[in-house]
């Protein structure tokens, strides 16, 4: 895989292998069902990720079963109407899965669910997209991500990815929204912590909606929010167990090497061991495992994303450690069931 470059102020983190490669370890309960629920697939300046370097990923000890792709603003259309070009994303995406339906390329059932990106501020006009959607899914067509993480520091801006503040409040947005349940899609949830009120508001308006909150809610660690990590979980916490109060809504553990939640694991000497992971991020872990139940909480890679603070196996290790104290059926239910039925992927464990 070509390393990415690091451009000025980019939200992403650099992938150094050379670095990752200084701390290996052997799989924990190599022998316990994963499904990873949230990963990419993209080819960009400067960083490429396609089926290839996720099998290497993947080759690291743990049994991952199947994988869900969740939209990553890859391989649209470069032509026609503007609100179809998401579409060819799915349409690529179908091909890796049926790539890997033959057999060929292991056991894993790479890109078993498909999450793509319709805009819904085309309310009810999104129907067209969300039909087009499934018809190049081939049948493994889930859901939508229509990213509403909005901060106005600038440490914390994305320049690829600017939507309006309140987008979750909008009446056109909420009108896409409602296009959703009809044709039974979920909508995955990515918004930093400050916004999950909003989720909660929309979860409660739309309650036969399936929701997946991504990445524990963004916590953030920068910009304003450096060196208020106390100040920032409690506020989060509060946030977390109101909008667990919605049965309809899910979450993902995971997503916490980026840069905007402020670990810094990118800047040691070496990168993160499994347990130093588990220690720092327990407090995220267990105050939604307690809040949604195991039976809505379901362990994600957000691979290539995080990759710049640590490599996969150390990641599902991690995972494992967290989960220690767990009985045999919960652990079953955060590292496979929940997601095989949230994603409907009916799969055998």
């Amino acid at each position: 895989m070509t390393e990415p470059a690091a451009p000025a102020r980019s939200p992403y983190l650099p992938v150094r292998q050379d670095w990752l490669d200084r701390v290996a370890e052997p799989a924990l309960e190599p022998d316990l069902p994963i499904i990873d629920p949230h990963h990419h697939l993209w080819d960009r300046p400067g960083w490429r990720y396609l089926l290839d370097d996720l099998l290497a990923d993947l080759d690291c000890g743990h049994a991952i079963r199947a994988t869900v792709f969740v939209q990553a603003r890859a391989m649209h259309r470069a032509a026609g109407p503007e609100e179809l070009r998401p579409v060819g994303e799915t349409e690529f995406v179908n091909g890796v899965a049926a790539m890997s339906a033959s057999g060929i390329y292991g056991r894993a059932d790479i890109c078993a669910g498909i999450v793509g990106h319709a805009d819904l501020m085309l309310g009810s006009g999104v129907d067209k997209v969300l039909h087009a959607h499934l018809r190049a899914g081939g049948g493994r067509f889930r859901g939508i991500r229509h990213i509403v993480a909005a901060n106005d520091d600038p440490e914390i801006f994305n320049p690829g990815v600017t939507p309006p503040p309140g987008l979750l409040t909008h009446p056109d947005f909420r009108s896409g929204f409602a296009r959703l349940a009809p044709l039974n899609l979920s909508f995955e949830a990515w918004l930093y912590h400050p916004q999950i009120p909003d989720l909660t508001a929309l979860a409660q308006l739309f309650p036969a909606t399936p929701i997946v909150l991504n990445h524990v809610g963004g916590p953030l660690g920068i910009g304003r929010y450096a060196g208020r990590r106390a100040e920032v979980f409690a506020d989060w916490a509060s946030s977390i167990r109101a909008l667990a109060t919605c049965p309809n809504v899910f979450v993902k553990l995971g997503g916490l090497g980026m840069r905007v939640n402020g670990f810094g694991f990118e800047a040691e000497a070496d990168p993160p061991g499994s347990a130093r992971l588990a220690q720092a991020w327990k407090p995220y872990v267990e105050t939604c495992i307690d809040a949604f139940g195991p039976a809505r909480c379901m362990f994600e890679s957000n691979f290539p994303v995080d990759k710049g603070s640590y490599s996969y196996g150390v990641f599902w290790n991690a995972c494992k450690r967290l989960a220690e104290g767990a009985s045999a059926a919960e652990k079953a239910d955060l590292f496979f069931g929940t997601a095989n039925r949230f994603y409907r992927l009916d799969l055998a464990r």
